[in-house]
């Protein structure tokens, strides 16, 4: 017996392995598209400033995108940012921008702001946002640099310059919100409302 009733798999418009990792560990079937979008040229364009809303922007953005290659599917996108204070954080581009974000965010406090929407013939279904908020602790220059010697080119994949499955886990004092939000998913809302449309069996 399979968990999920719909007649298609779930569409999901990203790349990340992560997200993947979580829809597969909770059996959701799901065919992985990327949409492709210039997440920082809608961001920039939109005007927008809070964290929140740049991340569900950019999750509906990509549903949209992939929903519209494929009538009739139920679309996933999802989009996680960076908050500390009023700056926001991308992804690295290389090392040296990976070590001066963690100098950065070293002994301090900041938000993961996690968004999804599902969407299905160019209209949006549902839609969700969470926070947590992640203490990494005081960071020496040799511990930053023996991080990234180990972490590799995952530290370049990731906001931050961490993930917090892996290695990323040991820059931190403490963690406060839900793991899937931290994983880049509000994974509990989204089964909530595919179990009210009635597309899981329990």
């Amino acid at each position: 017996m399979t968990i999920w009733l719909g007649s298609q798999p779930l569409v999901l418009a990203s790349q990340s392995y992560a997200r993947q990792l979580l829809l597969q560990n909770a059996g959701i079937p799901f065919e992985a598209i990327p949409a492709g979008i210039d997440e920082r040229g809608i961001q920039q364009a939109s005007g927008l400033t809070s964290p929140a809303e740049i991340a569900a922007r950019l999750a509906e953005e990509k549903a949209m995108v992939v929903s519209q290659r494929l009538p009739g599917r139920l679309v996933l996108g999802a989009d996680q940012t960076l908050a500390l204070g009023e700056r926001t954080f991308t992804k690295p581009a290389d090392r040296a921008k990976a070590t001066a974000q963690l100098r950065t965010l070293s002994g301090r406090r900041h938000e993961l702001h996690s968004a999804v929407a599902l969407v299905r013939n160019g209209k949006t279904v549902f839609a969700e946002t969470s926070v947590a908020r992640m203490t990494m602790r005081q960071l020496t220059e040799l511990e930053i640099e023996a991080y990234l010697n180990e972490a590799g080119d995952a530290a370049t994949s990731s906001v931050g310059a961490y993930q917090i499955e892996g290695l990323g886990v040991h820059l931190f004092d403490g963690i406060h919100g839900d793991h899937f939000t931290i994983l880049g998913l509000p994974l509990v809302p989204l089964l909530n409302y595919l179990r009210q449309q009635r597309l899981l069996a329990f």
